[in-house]
């Protein structure tokens, strides 16, 4: 999968998990829990969200890489 391709999947589950957040306006260098505000549950249902559209699984032991939306679409571009 492309950059292109992962920012796209990212946006739209980040979007589909907290539809409040602009995502006109989304720095890549937001931390997802901490400035998106995504509590625990929702980063979950993040990660399960990016899964299911583009089947790259994210084991617990790296979510530390994906902890940002930038180490996020690099994760996914890198795997997808």
């Amino acid at each position: 999968m492309n950059e292109q391709d992962a920012r796209q999947a990212v946006h739209a589950a980040i979007n589909q998990v907290a539809p409040d957040v602009d995502l006109d306006a989304l720095d890549e260098g937001s931390r997802l829990r901490q400035d998106l505000e995504l509590d625990s549950l929702d980063f979950l249902r993040l990660v399960e969200t990016i899964d299911e559209a583009t089947g790259v699984d994210i084991p617990e032991r790296d979510y530390a890489s994906v902890a940002t939306v930038r180490g996020l679409i690099d994760y996914v571009a890198s795997r997808g």
